[in-house]
């Protein structure tokens, strides 16, 4: 019960404030009640990931709803035992149990919400066609895989546990190449994630990240089923597919 008053009253006190000014006095007789509900508790998660987790519009926090359950439920156990870097993250996280996060990545996996249009690109002509390249084939004498290799043809990811690359900021994109470049980001070894971006140059990340952030959703966003196609690298947290 602890949990669940901190989380409701760090993620949505400005909301039940705003309910009450609205709705005027409240006679003492009629004490105010949270419900305990899964939804309830994640709405601290919805501060900074935006309504239902559907991303906010400062470029950097990602869309979590929608997600394939196993890559949020890896990630989650990422910045709580430090492989990912946020402190107000892991200042959350880290009470929780590996069954309560599989609870909270099982909430927002199974929320089914439209993606919004992709804003205008700024990038130039040449520097999307050269993301484009690098997502869709690759560098072949870098030993660098394509992007969909991993993560679908449709980019929306695939089950269990690899994520869509549409729909996501660039500045995002950007900072997580980055983070992987740099070892402030981490996963379970093989780190195939680390491998790639180690590969890239700035030029390269930039672009990448343009055309990806420019990309519409396709009618079908979902992550793609399950496949026992190979990956091109080792992945310690793709799931059956690694």
């Amino acid at each position: 019960m602890f949990l669940v008053r901190f989380l409701a009253g760090v993620g949505c006190a400005w909301l039940i404030q705003g309910l009450a000014w609205a709705a005027g006095p409240t006679p003492s007789t009629q004490p105010h009640t949270v419900p305990d509900t899964l939804a309830q508790r994640v709405m601290a998660c919805t501060g900074c990931h935006g309504p239902e987790g559907r991303a906010t519009n400062d470029g950097f926090y990602p869309r979590i709803a929608g997600k394939p359950e196993a890559y949020l439920y890896h990630q989650l156990q990422n910045f709580r035992d430090g492989r990912r870097q946020a402190a107000g993250m892991r200042f959350l996280l880290d009470p929780l149990s590996d069954a309560y996060l599989r609870d909270i990545a099982r909430h927002f996996a199974g929320l089914d919400l439209p993606y919004p249009p992709p804003p205008p690109s700024t990038a130039r002509p040449e520097q999307l066609a050269r993301g484009e390249a690098l997502v869709r084939r690759g560098d072949p004498a870098r030993e660098l895989p394509a992007c969909t290799a991993c993560h679908g043809a449709a980019m929306t990811g695939v089950q269990p546990a690899v994520p869509g690359l549409l729909g996501l900021p660039r500045d995002y994109l950007i900072g997580q190449l980055g983070a992987w470049q740099t070892g402030l980001r981490k996963a379970h070894a093989p780190d195939c994630m680390a491998q790639v971006a180690q590969r890239l140059a700035a030029p390269d990340i930039a672009a990448v990240a343009a055309w990806l952030a420019a990309q519409p959703l396709p009618a079908d966003a979902h992550p793609a089923p399950a496949t026992t196609q190979p990956l091109p690298l080792r992945c310690g947290s793709a799931g059956s597919r690694s």
